[in-house]
């Protein structure tokens, strides 16, 4: 059982240490099924796979020459860059790894439905369409040096996905799973030359300079117009924040905290210009939700990989907290975190906010409520409908450094009930802490909200007529 570490350790075979016998991957699904969690697992698309060789590295020394890098626990292993700076090309990928096509994978979904079933009887749902291929050129270049480009894509995207729909028809696909920004717009054919390649980007005018994202869900509606078989079920982009200091396990400084709570919008506000390189509005759920109305209908969307950083701080998880309120508002299908916190850490508990604020395993409503503020950016609000019990609640975030009084104002409100409220904030980073009752009048209430906080207020059913609602799942992760 072997995986490869790519550019992120030296391109090196990692055997894993498995605690019972079988593939990591089940050990993967064994914990997901023990915590009641949708098993979200990659398949390669870049035809190549660990070997069983131990410490194998792509770029020996002895065969490939002194390394700017050495790994220092195997000096025979370089990070394939030469002492003057230049890379190393013309390496042999059987060094490391072993040539695969759609039957490997294929073979892999009928191991997993013989021990889990399928998708439809409770197996493995969601299958993952590779990882970010428009880096395969850098993360992956001692297996696939040259660019992707618009046409790989597409080849390879339905070969394998063809492969799995046949192996297991009830199991959801996504893709592309590009890494960002560029990856939705171009290719790594199109970056290649480098210079201002956006101005004359070669693999996107040859492809009637349609934007890659687009021009890759109409390949596959074509493709399900052709055969009847539909090959993608979400399209799955990541996004990591690009201002300086965001994406980090660290706070930083006061500026840094403060770009992070800001940059959420990016999510969403069509009025919010990235603070970063790439200095224009992202809108990125608006943006995937026009993209898939346009050329694909009915595929549903899929945020893969996304994270604001410092789960160990209290910035982290307002952003946290604002992020899960923006993914339930906007309808996004599914989501996942990369590098989930700690049990401990208060990224932990923005999401105990949402999922047991209690401990007794209470919940954020699954029916959005249509909800608004005068400042989104300072105090944001999301509501929701809880249907176990009917109760409206309501998630009210200060990411403001000074408390904040506001009056919350609600329609359909008929009779006058107090209301439960939980908070998370600066002031107790262990624990979420019960409120007073919050008295509630047929049209609201008005509170002070703290610091840097995260308010939960839960109005009880009673009395409670309200418009405009949407059903919105979640799913724990």
């Amino acid at each position: 059982d072997m995986s490869n570490r790519a550019a992120d350790y030296f391109f090196q075979n990692i055997s894993a240490a498995n605690a019972t016998p079988g593939p990591e991957s089940d050990e993967f699904v064994d914990q997901d099924r023990r915590t009641g969690t949708k098993t979200l697992m990659t398949m390669p698309l870049i035809g190549w796979t660990p070997n069983n060789i131990d410490r194998a590295c792509a770029f020996s020394i002895a065969k490939y020459g002194p390394q700017q890098q050495v790994e220092q626990w195997n000096p025979d292993c370089g990070n394939g860059v030469r002492t003057d700076g230049t890379r190393i090309t013309g390496n042999d990928p059987r060094d490391t790894s072993l040539a695969i096509g759609p039957a490997f994978v294929q073979a892999w979904i009928e191991h997993m439905i013989g021990k889990y079933g399928t998708a439809a009887t409770g197996g493995v749902l969601f299958y993952n369409l590779d990882n970010e291929p428009m880096l395969w050129s850098d993360t992956h270049r001692d297996v696939h040096l040259e660019p992707l480009s618009y046409d790989e894509l597409r080849d390879r995207t339905i070969e394998y996905a063809a492969a799995i729909k046949e192996a297991d028809p009830s199991a959801q696909t996504l893709g592309p799973a590009e890494w960002g920004w560029t990856g939705y717009f171009w290719s790594a054919l199109d970056w290649e030359e480098g210079g201002d390649w956006w101005n004359h980007p070669q693999d996107r005018l040859a492809h009637g300079n349609i934007p890659l994202v687009e021009w890759y869900l109409q390949q596959l509606r074509a493709y399900e117009q052709q055969t009847g078989t539909r090959l993608l079920d979400y399209l799955d982009l990541h996004i990591y924040p690009q201002g300086s200091g965001i994406f980090s396990a660290n706070a930083g400084d006061n500026n840094t905290q403060a770009l992070r709570l800001r940059s959420t919008r990016q999510l969403w506000d069509p009025t919010y210009v990235d603070e970063s390189w790439i200095n224009e509005p992202v809108q990125l759920i608006p943006r995937m939700k026009e993209w898939v109305a346009d050329n694909y209908p009915g595929t549903k969307l899929a945020i893969g990989e996304y994270s604001w950083g410092a789960m160990g701080h209290i910035s982290g998880a307002l952003a946290q907290a604002d992020v899960l309120g923006i993914f339930g508002r906007e309808g996004m299908d599914l989501a996942t975190l990369w590098g989930p916190p700690e049990a401990t850490q208060p990224g932990a508990f923005a999401f105990r906010m949402y999922l047991n604020y209690d401990g007794a395993g209470s919940t954020f409503g699954e029916t959005s409520v249509r909800a608004s503020s005068a400042d989104q950016e300072k105090l944001a609000i999301y509501a929701a409908q809880r249907s176990s019990d009917d109760s409206l609640t309501l998630m009210i975030i200060n990411k403001s450094t000074t408390s904040l009084t506001s009056t919350v104002s609600i329609t359909g409100l008929t009779e006058a009930a107090p209301a439960q409220v939980y908070r998370y904030s600066a002031a107790n980073l262990s624990a979420i802490a019960p409120q007073p009752e919050q008295a509630v009048s047929p049209t609201g209430f008005s509170a002070l909200f703290p610091p840097s906080s995260i308010t939960l207020v839960v109005i009880p059913a009673e009395g409670l007529e309200l418009p405009e609602k949407l059903y919105l799942p979640m799913t724990r992760r």
